[in-house]
């Protein structure tokens, strides 16, 4: 199994796990697409890694170089002494150089064919990312749409449920009024027959009678007592007039 192999598992299971415990499609949605993009930027950490690594043994074979090509133009300088032996030492010590230059070549190859194949995977890993987001955009589009649409008719319903109410308040109202309108049709007939008319003349001439006979009796009541009221303060006037008249006398 490949990388990317790995890593879409990887995004399967946990966009599952995630998905069961959220409720907005587009929140899953989004955090596949980070989780993704995290990937993707550790593959080009990755990438960049091994491009350093290739460009630290490139310089390092380049130092190594530079000593073989010195080594060289010592052992010339050697011979043109007469020097042969220390020629040859150099040229000894070349030998050496060589074989980690050979080591440094394919270790260089190699990183440089696993710098390619990563190169390779970012590019069709970031082409499917891509084209996920795109997907994505478009599922919260039909996803927010969906759930606007479910918001009207919500609303519809609740304004079809209050227009159920409406119309039965309506029709209790109506009832009512029919009642009302049935009861004063019954009271004129009853009026125009004269069985209405007849009792309530009579009942309301017993009561206005007897109101005023209650009125009058008060009133008599009311006269009476004002009457004693007055004829005692006249005979207590008279009473203190006759003792002055027989005070006066014997005060003089």
């Amino acid at each position: 199994m490949g990388i990317f192999s790995r890593f879409m598992n990887f995004l399967r299971i946990r966009t599952s796990a995630v998905l069961d415990k959220a409720e907005d499609p587009g929140q899953v949605m989004d955090y596949s697409y980070n989780k993704q993009l995290e990937q993707l930027q550790q593959l080009r950490r990755s990438i960049a890694d091994v491009v350093t690594q290739e460009k630290r043994l490139e310089l390092q074979q380049s130092q190594i170089l530079e000593k073989s090509n010195k080594i060289d133009s010592q052992a010339q300088q050697a011979l043109l002494a007469g020097r042969e032996d220390l020629a040859r030492m150099a040229l000894q010590r070349k030998e050496t150089l060589v074989i980690q230059l050979n080591g440094y070549e394919q270790q260089i190859a190699q990183l440089h064919a696993q710098e390619e194949r990563l190169v390779t995977m970012e590019r069709n890993v970031s082409a499917r990312i891509e084209m996920f987001r795109t997907q994505k955009e478009m599922v919260k589009a039909q996803y927010n749409a969906a759930q606007a649409q479910v918001k009207i008719n919500e609303t519809v319903t609740g304004i079809s449920e209050e227009m159920s109410e409406m119309n039965l308040a309506m029709q209790r109202a109506q009832e009512k009024v029919l009642n009302m309108q049935a009861r004063a049709n019954a009271m004129d007939s009853m009026i125009e027959q004269g069985t209405l008319g007849e009792q309530g003349l009579l009942g309301a001439g017993s009561g206005d009678s007897l109101d005023r006979e209650l009125q009058q009796i008060a009133a008599q009541q009311n006269v009476e007592a004002q009457l004693q009221a007055m004829k005692q303060q006249l005979r207590l006037g008279g009473s203190n007039a006759q003792q002055r008249q027989i005070e006066g006398p014997a005060t003089e």
